[in-house]
Order: structure tokens, then sequence, then C-alpha cells
């Protein structure tokens, strides 16, 4: 049971909320649970809704994005994002199990992409704290400065939607995958 509950429809969020939640409905044609969450804050949610959707703008691809999201979920002991990132990484990356099951470990069975996964990966794992060789590999691998940047964002945005969900222990509205350990 979740410890701050969503408002249960869109009409019952602040009103400041209302506008940004019928987006994500005409976007997504439904509203997670984790939106309606973060529109008790309606500053929280324009600033959420910001960063995603520049980052989705950005160089790196959709599919790495939703790896980056696992990776991060998984170290961060996220349940709920780790549910809803794989059923986006599923039916809108269309990445394979074999590939999930990798960017859960902080990898990936692509090349390229396992760079930035594993570089994600000791971002969140380090706190920002990597060392030369981290930066090194992951720009060896094809990656310039703005998409390291990119990938630190998502780092960061990924944390933040699993600290909310974690401290809000938002109840879960996709297929439920559960986290082995934070």
């Amino acid at each position: 049971m979740a410890r701050i509950p969503a408002p249960a429809a869109i009409d019952a969020a602040p009103l400041a909320s209302q506008p940004l939640l019928e987006a994500v409905k005409k976007q997504l044609g439904v509203v997670p649970n984790l939106f309606r969450l973060v529109a008790k804050s309606p500053a929280a949610l324009e600033g959420y809704l910001g960063m995603n959707g520049a980052l989705n703008k950005g160089a790196l691809p959709a599919a790495t994005r939703e790896r980056i999201a696992l990776a991060v979920a998984e170290i961060n002991g996220c349940s709920y994002c780790l549910s809803a990132h794989t059923y986006l990484a599923k039916n809108v990356a269309k990445l394979d199990d074999a590939e999930i099951t990798a960017n859960r470990r902080g990898a990936s069975n692509d090349p390229k992409a396992d760079a930035a996964v594993r570089f994600a990966a000791k971002v969140a794992q380090a706190r920002g704290h990597i060392a030369d060789a981290d930066l090194s590999a992951v720009r060896l691998a094809g990656y310039d400065d703005a998409q390291i940047i990119e990938i630190v964002q998502h780092v960061a945005l990924n944390t933040w939607t699993n600290y909310i969900n974690e401290v809000a222990k938002t109840d879960i509205d996709f297929p439920v995958v559960s986290a082995r350990a934070a």
C-alpha cells in the first residue's frame, strides 16, 4: 500500500497539475501512478516532465535510455521503475529478455550500448565519483561529451524517480518486476 497516495484521477490532482496530466494521458493513453503521485506538487511534475521531454530529444537512442533506466532501477532497488521500464523496454524499445537481464546487471549485449550502461551503472553506484578510466572507456566506445552528460542526466532523473517511488511506495500499475536488492 502506498505511503503517499496518488490522486485517484486527473480531476483529483491539484488544479495546476491537471493540464500536465492531460498531456501525459494524450501522449501515453493512460496516466501511470508515478505521474499522478508527482502531480501532488505541480512544480515537481512540471520539472520532471520538462527534464524528461528534453532528454527524449537528446542524442541517446530510446533503447539506450531504457537500458540505463533498468540498470539504475536495479541498483536503487526500485520495483516500480523496474516494472515500468521492463514494460517499456519490451513494448516500446523492443528489447528482448536477454538484453533486459543484461541491463539489470549493468551491461548490454550491444557493444556500444554496453559502454553507456556500464558507465551509467558506475555513476549511480559511485554517486558520480567515477575513475578516469571509466570516462575513457565510454569515450573509446564512441560517446562524445554531450552524450556523456546526457547519460549522467539520465542517471540523475532515474535516481529521482526511484527515490520518489521508494519513499511513497507507489502502487505498481505495470506487470510487476521485483528488484533483486538495493
